[in-house]
């Protein structure tokens, strides 16, 4: 049995932030937090500075002049041309010279500074010193620079370094080169060094002894199930140190700090909690899949009172181990029309080249699939967000239209981890799909294959209704920006839960026309795997949209393109239910916009297409 929060070894005024942690990663346990307080060094330092200021016309003929005569003409010769006293000229070029922006000598000759900001229309000016600090921090192991002073506080708290041999040396400032300072200057975000600008820091010198201030931060000790891993982290607030977290696990992984002198944890007693955290996880998933599987049998038992006919109706079948990855995939590959996923995490160990190989076989026969992901309640506050590269190759893969057949998603807040394949198989347990480690070891998990309609029935919804509320959320977002791509993924979307009834109205409520080829796409997907009917009421609205749209349209090729292959599709599988589609009046839109030929006749392009 794991402590009680009263009895971890927790600090009282990070409690609150302790509760947070483990609210928004249900697989995380804080085990220990204790606050610190560790030093940083503050040096005054002064950088001189040189930036632009526009030529005035005068300058500009000189410098001008500089450059494009042949030979450089002399002062006095300037001063012939422009019929003006000599001493204007050599009162100018000697301020030139003193900015850098010509040389000593004579004739005139601009140097390669000069030439620089010739360019950009304007001269250096003088240098200004500005007085700044830099902050030496050693659990970051950075150098900052600020341009206000830290504030002396008393922190009565104790100091890591008691702890913590924190022997991370920083070079001394004054030993640091002119393009070391410039660097940290510009990653400290002070607008002082900004060459793209010509705003350049010339040099730098310090003015005062370094001075010691003190800060405070927090380290928790964080046990995370899902991974089985002991994690060190080091914040400033809310804020993770990442350089600092990292570099106490490399200390305590080398055992070269006690995390029982530090936060009064024991390695008996970091045991003792992740085995019974671990027990406890397990146990909540084993209620929550029990309770499924009681749900499914009633609803059998209540479907038929002869007991013979529960395989008919389905089952619900606990997997353990290693019988889930092999269930996992025949059950993708069993796909015939779709796939929802749910996995909070996902990597790379799953989602590698032979996963990915799988899910575009898939997608050659047509398959739809939707994956979300998230356990956050903001994606911006996931500890584990998907790599990018990942979800750039899943996004990759299209369907034989071209169209997305694999769509990523952050729905997020949800810890659940199913999949639902056809409305006809529902995976579900504690089992992390995407995210496993891959390789295969038993760990105590359990899944359920659900096969029972009602039961496979109101999984569908519950997911599907998540992925449909996030397909209208990206789809005001491409109307504020008329964002074709969000809208395409909209629609592929609403394809994928058999909206296509949806996404016409959307469509036609909006006046976005030049979507109807996309539209008639994902009809088509439709069409082909029988989830759309042959007679449905969307294939008359879109077809009165015809008088809408002009010869001219740039996407009328594609629209050509689409009501070609939709009509061959319905007519393949009922010629007369797409005879009856071709009325007078869009039979001569068909005409109009060169869908058909004007000698062709409603039966014989029915009859071509079948």
């Amino acid at each position: 049995m794991f402590l009680a929060s009263s009895a971890k070894p927790i600090d009282e005024n990070i409690k609150k932030l302790v509760d947070e942690i483990e609210a928004q990663s249900p697989s995380l346990s804080v085990l220990a937090a204790r606050e610190f307080r560790y030093s940083l060094r503050q040096t005054q330092v002064e950088v001189n500075i040189k930036e632009p200021r526009q030529f005035n016309v005068l300058e500009e003929f000189i410098i001008r002049a500089a450059i494009e005569f042949q030979p450089p003409p002399t002062e006095d010769e300037l001063a012939s041309v422009l019929g003006l006293d000599s001493v204007f000229i050599k009162t100018t070029t000697t301020t030139l010279r003193s900015l850098q922006t010509l040389s000593a000598t004579s004739p005139i000759t601009v140097t390669p500074e000069g030439r620089s900001f010739y360019e950009k229309g304007s001269v250096p000016q003088p240098p200004y010193p500005i007085q700044i600090y830099a902050i030496t921090d050693p659990l970051s192991d950075k150098i900052t620079f600020q341009s206000e002073s830290l504030n002396e506080t008393t922190i009565n708290l104790p100091d890591l370094a008691d702890f913590i041999a924190i022997d991370r040396t920083i070079a001394d400032i004054s030993s640091l080169l002119l393009e070391e300072i410039q660097k940290s200057i510009q990653v400290s975000g002070l607008a002082l060094h900004v060459p793209e600008e010509g705003k350049i820091v010339t040099s730098y010198r310090v003015l005062a002894s370094t001075q010691k201030f003190w800060r405070k931060i927090s380290l928790f000790v964080i046990f995370d199930a899902l991974e089985d891993k002991l994690n060190i982290q080091i914040r400033n607030g809310k804020q993770i140190l990442e350089s600092a977290s990292n570099w106490l696990e490399v200390l305590h992984t080398e055992g070269k700090i006690s995390l029982q002198a530090l936060c009064k944890l024991s390695t008996e007693t970091i045991n003792l909690e992740r085995e019974a955290i671990l027990k406890q996880k397990n146990t909540e998933i084993e209620a929550r899949l029990e309770n499924i599987r009681q749900k499914a049998l009633e609803t059998a038992t209540k479907a038929t009172s002869e007991i013979d006919n529960y395989k008919a109706l389905g089952e619900a079948v606990q997997l353990r181990d290693g019988q889930i990855s092999l269930a996992f995939s025949e059950v993708l590959n069993s796909a015939k029309s779709h796939i929802l996923i749910y996995s909070p995490w996902v990597n790379q160990a799953v989602v590698n080249e032979k996963f990915l190989n799988l899910l575009q076989k898939l997608a050659n026969h047509g398959v739809r699939i939707l994956i979300g992901y998230g356990i956050a309640r903001l994606q911006e506050d996931e500890d584990k967000p998907i790599p990018p590269e990942v979800e750039k190759k899943l996004r990759a893969i299209k369907t034989p239209d071209g169209l997305p057949s694999v769509q990523v998603f952050w729905l997020g807040d949800s810890h659940v981890k199913e999949v639902i394949v056809d409305k006809q198989i529902h995976l579900c347990g504690s089992h992390n799909w995407l995210s496993y480690r891959g390789d295969y070891l038993p760990r105590g998990e359990s899944v359920y294959k659900v096969t029972i309609p009602l039961q496979v029935q109101e999984a569908y919804e519950f997911l599907a209704n998540r992925f449909q509320n996030h397909a209208q959320k990206l789809w005001q977002s491409s109307l504020e920006n008329r964002d074709s791509k969000l809208a395409i993924e909209s629609l592929c979307l609403w394809g994928t839960l058999g909206m296509e009834d949806i996404a016409l109205k959307e469509i036609q409520k909006n006046n976005w026309l030049e979507l109807l080829p996309v539209w008639l796409n994902v009809a088509l997907q439709g069409l082909k795997l029988k989830k759309l009917s042959d007679d449905s009421a969307s294939f008359k609205t879109a077809l009165s949209l015809l008088s809408q749209v002009s010869i001219e349209e740039t996407f009328i090729e594609l629209l050509q393109q689409g009501w070609r292959k939709v009509l061959g599709a319905i007519a393949i599988n009922n010629p007369e239910t797409a005879l009856n589609l071709l009325s007078d009046e869009v039979w001569a839109q068909f005409i109009r916009l060169k869908i058909v030929q004007e000698s062709d006749s409603p039966n014989d392009f029915i009859l071509s297409c079948t």
